[in-house]
């Protein structure tokens, strides 16, 4: 008696200290292990749980919502419905640390950090575990994982999360390679714009992104796309493709940097002047009009979102001096399609300028 006694308890004890404790810093563990769950049994043979998404990548734009799709079911199926215990992870697509987004238990369900209220189950039918998410940001691309405990049984799945939109490089006012990483991530931010992923430099480059100037990634990383190799970016004999530094010293070494913007919640306009402004004229003249200059990021959001083409340069929130093309023609620079730069001018010259205007206003 004794000895089964303790058999009983060397296999339970260990998982029912390791299920009762809290899953992660969040505390919100999954009570009902011991009382058997819905069904009153502490686990159920042969009986397998799976786990699947009906897609291995969702694509989205950013400040727009999505659905991750995940669903669960038995083999064989049970006649009735059990509570399930549902998480959601997140890996980002820089790297780091796998992070909890959502918890849920029933109708019971929290989130978590920068996804507290954003998110929720859709519950569409009892074995619908897919996740929606509201107001996306430009650093919710990444890795994201649905995992379903039933007891003893658990199983997972992952997709992946990518935002469409444009890749654009980015320099300082002083000229190239003034940047460090954190330099680099304010650099973006403040254009209304994140730190592009390599996956999607990459994706830049197939659509025929050619730069020659090495620049930061989200990741750490200093790279830059060749479409065209020649003597100034590696030489002929190097085939096309995203030419990599590696990993640099995020404080020490200064590069320019690849932002990445995939939302558009307002409209980006040219203000049509009747004469030249200087910097300081453009900002006024835009102010008038019930808006603000423009960001680098809107107006490249702009130009590959919306097709915005005007051959005009003119002034950016940044001191910069730029022209969106999608349809190349004579006098409107090279051949491609792209945003032209004017580079910084100095202040007192005069332009046109291009305004942004929010959707509220």
């Amino acid at each position: 008696m004794m000895m089964s006694f303790l058999k009983t308890l060397l296999f339970f004890g260990p998982a029912c200290l390791t299920l009762t404790a809290p899953a992660s810093h969040n505390n919100f563990f999954y009570h009902d292990f011991l009382k058997g769950n819905a069904n009153k049994e502490i686990h159920f043979s042969g009986v397998k749980l799976h786990v699947d998404s009906a897609q291995p990548s969702v694509s989205a734009v950013g400040g727009g919502n999505t659905t991750i799709p995940c669903r669960f079911w038995y083999e064989p199926e049970l006649g009735s419905q059990r509570k399930v215990r549902v998480k959601w992870s997140w890996l980002p697509a820089a790297g780091g640390h796998e992070t909890d987004v959502l918890v849920a238990i029933g109708s019971h369900c929290r989130s978590f950090g920068d996804f507290r209220g954003r998110v929720q189950l859709r519950q569409d039918f009892p074995e619908d575990a897919a996740l929606v998410m509201m107001t996306l940001q430009l650093n919710d691309t990444g890795r994201y994982r649905c995992e379903v405990v039933d007891g003893l049984e658990d199983g997972s799945t992952s997709v992946y999360l990518e935002l469409s939109g444009v890749v654009f490089p980015y320099q300082h006012a002083r000229g190239h390679y003034q940047f460090s990483f954190r330099g680099a991530q304010q650099a973006c931010k403040e254009q209304d714009a994140t730190l592009a992923t390599f996956t999607q430099l990459f994706q830049s480059w197939k659509e025929g992104l050619n730069w020659c100037n090495a620049g930061w990634l989200a990741d750490g990383t200093v790279q830059y796309p060749i479409t065209r190799p020649r003597v100034p970016c590696g030489g002929h004999g190097l085939v096309p493709g995203v030419r990599s530094y590696g990993r640099r010293h995020l404080q020490l070494h200064r590069y320019d940097v690849f932002c990445f913007s995939s939302s558009l919640r307002g409209k980006v306009y040219y203000l049509q002047p009747s004469h030249k402004m200087t910097l300081t004229e453009a900002q006024r003249a835009c102010q008038e009009d019930g808006a603000e200059v423009a960001k680098v990021g809107q107006l490249y959001a702009a130009w590959k979102l919306t097709g915005l083409d005007r051959c005009d340069a003119g002034w950016l929130a940044d001191g910069s001096v730029r022209y969106p093309i999608t349809r190349p023609r004579r006098n409107c620079g090279p051949p491609e399609p792209g945003v032209r730069s004017f580079g910084f001018p100095p202040p007192q010259h005069k332009y046109g300028v291009y305004c942004y205007k929010s959707g509220g206003k």
